[in-house]
């Protein structure tokens, strides 16, 4: 049978492990929350360099001769336009205080206007090509997919990393 000693031991030692893996995370996290402030700033950036390339042509043509690919790239990017540059300069206020926004009005412009963007996008390569919009849209759907894996791959060989070789100890034996 185990004693009281024996269990408090353990238990504290439990208690020392838990906090040290939230500690750990904090400080994972945080580092994390920057990095993608800066991958936002990347992509709201090529958005809207995208849109501002893709759209300039239909800036001199009648609106009634645009074909339905076309119309909706403008749209579309009217509406991704702005909001990612208002994200941009949310960005900057996000990096100047080391933490984003936990506003769901923020984040529902985010996802909004990188989705647009990409609607934009498509349509933009539709109207040129209808096979070059479904390359774009397979190419996005592709990239993201590589992203995902890439970044799950990089975080755990980075957290295996940093738990050493051994790895914690365990409770303390009876």
């Amino acid at each position: 049978m185990v004693g009281m000693d024996e269990n408090a031991r353990s238990e504290e030692w439990w208690e020392r492990q838990a906090a040290r893996q939230v500690e750990w995370w904090t400080k994972r996290m945080e580092g994390q929350e920057e990095e993608n402030l800066r991958q936002y700033n990347l992509m709201y950036g090529g958005l809207i360099g995208i849109g501002v390339i893709l759209v300039q042509p239909f800036l001199t043509v009648d609106a009634s001769t645009l074909s339905l690919p076309a119309k909706i790239c403008v749209i579309a990017f009217s509406l991704a336009i702005p909001l990612l540059a208002a994200l941009m300069v949310l960005n900057r206020q996000e990096t100047y205080r080391r933490r984003p926004t936990r506003s769901i009005f923020a984040r529902v412009a985010r996802e909004s206007g990188l989705g647009l963007g990409f609607v934009g996008m498509v349509a933009g390569f539709w109207h040129i090509m209808p096979l070059a919009g479904v390359a774009v849209l397979v190419g996005g759907i592709l990239g993201l997919t590589v992203y995902v894996v890439g970044f799950q791959r990089v975080e755990e060989e980075d957290a295996q990393a940093a738990a050493g070789p051994a790895g914690p100890a365990g409770p303390p034996s009876p």
